[in-house]
């Protein structure tokens, strides 16, 4: 599909969570007609996600936005998010990369993404990585991303050029949170817990760094927890 003259198109890989929905905010405030990117993988809350995502869409104003079922993801198993046979840790950030990591996720996500890219004619996608006040992903790493997007433009037609933008790579949560706030991104309607899809289980990974970055910004989380 070409390029609409004039029209700068933006694939945003979209949870449903915080981080990737301040990214979508982003994208609109510089001028980028967004296309709203979800996967389904089978994951322990998929159905919340999912939802999470449509109301951030519909509040955002995104009308073009896309689910796609990777559940081959779930069968490589190996996660706790897919794996209902482990448990989710809830016992603190540790140094380790935690059971929570799914391997190579942003890795599966960002070539689908590219590819979607290339049949839009986008010349930007946003993801909401973040290095260094996180869960210690290794497909999280600022240098991946580098990586990756070459990659993907040498996969590419020579007339594709893709930016992977990643505008959170270096903050902290709580300056997400307080970026959020500030550029009206809706927080309340994002879903970061991996556990529950009721009330957040306030004791997972996510679910802790959420809550830190909430209380490190002086600002109040609305979604309700069972801890």
């Amino acid at each position: 599909m070409s390029r609409s003259k004039g029209v700068k198109k933006a694939i945003c890989i979209m949870s449903g969570g915080m981080d990737s929905t301040l990214c979508a905010t982003l994208a609109i405030k510089q001028g980028y007609e967004v296309v709203g990117l979800h996967f389904d993988y089978d994951q322990r809350t998929m159905s919340r996600e999912k939802r999470a995502f449509n109301e951030v869409c519909d509040f955002l104003n995104i009308k073009n936005r896309i689910s796609l079922n990777v559940n081959f993801i779930a069968q490589i198993g190996a996660n706790a998010l897919t794996d209902f046979s482990l448990n989710v840790p809830k016992d603190g950030l540790k140094d380790e990369v935690p059971i929570t990591y799914v391997p190579f996720r942003n890795g599966i996500f960002i070539s689908i993404a590219a590819a979607l890219a290339e049949k839009e004619g986008a010349n930007a996608l946003f993801i909401g990585v973040v290095e260094d006040d996180s869960s210690g992903y290794p497909d999280c790493k600022s240098d991946f991303i580098k990586a990756i997007e070459n990659a993907v433009n040498l996969g590419t037609k020579d007339t594709t050029k893709i930016a992977i933008k990643m505008p959170l790579v270096g903050l902290s949560k709580a300056q997400i949170v307080k970026n959020s706030i500030e550029n009206g991104s809706p927080l309340q309607l994002t879903w970061s817990c991996y556990e529950s899809e009721e009330k957040a289980c306030g004791l997972c990974d996510s679910c802790r760094l959420r809550l830190k970055g909430f209380k490190e910004a002086g600002a109040v989380d609305l979604i309700e927890y069972k801890n």
